[in-house]
């Protein structure tokens, strides 16, 4: 067939370790040789990251902010192990944290889920969709070692020389102090991303914090939420006859275990961090989890909602084989290709990651799989493929679902 034509490049974001492996096969095997693909490249691996000072990840934000699609692959926030192990000039920050910041957009992380995949939670018979907010909290904070006995503030400087000051701890010896921060703007703008989300899909949106311990900084999200639902939203949601709500998060996560699922659970960025990967996992895999970002301007970055596979790679570099399940990643690339498709009217473009995402999930439905798979799979005689030959078995479903 002749290859799909692109006419706006999408932004690439390449990333790390096994992940990045998986990347050039997705490419080769399942992108190249049926589209003419247009891409704008960024190299966000660690290393480039730390010759670039991070300026790469900026300039790869900013490029989505100009074309309004990107695809990102999984990337390392370095600890201090990494700080070693790649020589960093800084632990630098979390890429995905200063991409969000720039796009000031929310996050949506859905399973992707496969008949013979069953849930640990046996209840959840319905897709449970996170909605992270994208900025601010631990990933953009400032944290300072207490070096020993003094006293740690918390000071706001207005214009005019006024402040307010709020003691934090009168330390007797070492320790730690983190500052955090967000925006009224930008809770704003997570919050209507969250209450359009639910009015398009028609679900039911939840939102928990610790307001009860959090009396200013968690108690603010809750006040600007309630306020944007009752003056712009609570209409259409009783239209529609979908609820929302607010909980505590220790609550929601005992209501969440207990559900069937089909809603949108909205948690501030950390928890949203936390929740998103204890949802994925008890789907069947954390690598059965897609991710995108959605800015308030209607730009889109998607990405797998899972780390590097560092294990794999490690194994990979010893030249031992991996079989590393390379679905969320796949899944990036088909929501990126559909979403540059509508915006650019090109409705071969779309359907071909319908095709591609059909071609994953028959794939493994079919038997076919990875190791991972199909230790949680009811498949009774699963056919274990590695990393390369998991891809060439889901080009071989999709070629021929492309021929019918």
């Amino acid at each position: 067939m002749e290859k799909i034509k692109m006419t706006t490049p999408l932004v690439e974001m390449d990333g790390d370790e096994m992940t990045r492996i998986l990347w050039q096969m997705i490419k080769e095997e399942l992108l190249l040789p049926y589209i003419d693909l247009k891409t704008e490249y960024y190299d966000l691996g660690l290393e480039h990251r730390n010759e670039t000072d991070d300026q790469v990840t900026v300039d790869s934000a900013n490029a989505t902010l100009k074309y309004g699609v990107a695809v990102k692959c999984a990337t390392i926030t370095p600890n201090g192990a990494r700080m070693t192990e790649y020589s960093l000039k800084e632990m630098w920050k979390s890429p995905n944290g200063t991409i969000r910041a720039i796009l000031d957009g929310t996050v949506f992380r859905a399973p992707i889920l496969i008949k013979g995949i069953v849930p640990y939670v046996k209840n959840w018979t319905k897709p449970i969709t996170i909605a992270r907010h994208a900025y601010g909290d631990v990933y953009k904070n400032a944290e300072i070692k207490i070096p020993g006995v003094g006293k740690a503030e918390l000071v706001f400087t207005a214009p005019d020389g006024t402040q307010i000051r709020e003691l934090i701890h009168n330390f007797d010896g070492e320790g730690i102090i983190q500052g955090i921060h967000n925006t009224r703007k930008s809770i704003s703008s997570f919050a209507r991303a969250c209450f359009a989300y639910a009015i398009d899909t028609k679900q039911d949106l939840w939102f928990s914090t610790k307001d009860t311990i959090s009396k200013k900084y968690d108690h603010t999200f809750k006040d600007i939420f309630q306020e944007i639902y009752d003056a712009e939203y609570k209409e259409q949601f009783e239209k529609l006859g979908i609820e929302y709500f607010y909980t505590l998060i220790d609550d929601a996560v005992a209501r969440v275990i207990r559900s069937e699922g089909g809603f949108i659970w909205a948690c501030k960025n950390y928890d949203g961090d936390v929740m998103s990967d204890m949802v994925a996992t008890a789907y069947g895999d954390l690598s059965m989890m897609t991710s995108v970002l959605v800015s308030p301007t209607g730009v889109y970055e998607y990405e797998a909602a899972h780390g590097t596979v560092q294990r794999h790679y490690y194994k990979h570099l010893k030249g031992e084989e991996t079989s590393t399940n390379s679905i969320a990643t796949i899944f990036a690339w088909t929501g990126a290709l559909r979403k540059r498709g509508e915006l650019d009217q090109i409705p071969q473009l779309m359907d071909f990651a319908d095709q591609l995402e059909k071609a994953c999930i028959k794939t493994v439905e079919d038997g076919k799989m990875t190791k991972s798979l199909s230790l949680i799979s009811t498949c009774e005689d699963p056919v274990i493929l590695n990393s390369l030959d998991f891809i060439k078995a889901i080009r071989e479903t999709l070629d021929s679902l492309l021929k019918n």
